[in-house]
């Protein structure tokens, strides 16, 4: 019988399963910038495509893909000055996530893979309501699975979201995709003299006040034990290659296990 993942792969492209895999399950982390491209606001097509042939390049190495998905490329929060009550600014910010989910989803689909959109924010005639086990089903079924709405509750951030989505689908890793090579003391587009950092635990990570996530989701993580990987998501090599197995980015993972202790 044919592997399902193997299966769902068009013929040219069989020959990218990968049995030896980094990991199994991943949660990927993409801001709503991201998908603007060069833009302030908006959709960069070209950047949208790029990223989620990244997605489909993961589910071509029979990789189950989870992705949580920010909403900054449409609406910022109280940043945005339209209003000052944190709980408006969060709802309105939910539902970016979800046109930018929706987005994602129609971009993979172009690409001839099955994507399937879960929100915490009930909106059924939109979306499905997120439930964890109906999410794992369409995972082993090798769908991309997009989460938004964010957690549902304000005063959460997508990072936060994040952190419980991979707990709550059993994900093996967090990636966090951003726009630079890892992890710095500050930023590296910035201030050229940035540090560096291939590896760190979580309380480095908090100490430090490195922002690689927020401290809600850090400490998630750390309590866990979900290891974090942060790449930049804007080589496309970087996600197929970490996958593979290669050491590309920065990792935030148990202080018992870093340097080998």
């Amino acid at each position: 019988m044919c592997d399902p993942a193997l299966c769902a792969l068009p013929a040219g492209r069989r020959d990218l399963i990968n049995v030896s895999a980094a990991y199994r399950r991943i949660l990927l982390k993409l801001s709503g910038e991201a998908l603007a491209g060069g833009k302030r606001y908006g959709f960069d097509p070209d950047t949208l495509h790029a990223i989620t042939a990244n997605v489909i390049d993961a589910l071509d190495m029979g990789i189950q893909v989870g992705i949580v998905i920010g909403g900054g490329n449409i609406f910022r929060g109280m940043d945005a000055g339209i209003t000052s009550d944190r709980v408006s600014a969060d709802h309105m910010g939910m539902l970016a996530t979800v046109i930018n989910a929706l987005a994602l989803k129609g971009s993979i689909e172009r690409q001839g893979r099955s994507s399937k959109v879960f929100s915490a924010v009930d909106m059924p005639k939109v979306a499905q309501t997120f439930v964890a086990s109906a999410a794992i089903e369409c995972l082993e079924k090798s769908q991309a699975v997009i989460f938004a709405g964010g957690t549902g509750c304000p005063f959460f951030t997508t990072d936060t979201t994040a952190a419980l989505r991979a707990l709550e689908i059993q994900a093996d890793v967090l990636i966090k995709a951003t726009k630079v090579n890892g992890v710095y003391d500050k930023d590296p587009v910035k201030y050229p003299d940035a540090v560096f950092y291939p590896e760190l635990d979580y309380d480095q990570v908090l100490s430090m006040n490195l922002g690689v996530m927020d401290a809600t989701a850090i400490s998630l993580c750390r309590d866990n034990d979900l290891i974090i990987r942060v790449i930049n998501i804007k080589d496309p090599e970087n996600l197929k290659g970490l996958l593979a197995g290669r050491s590309i980015g920065s990792i935030v993972k148990p202080r018992r296990e870093c340097n080998g202790k």
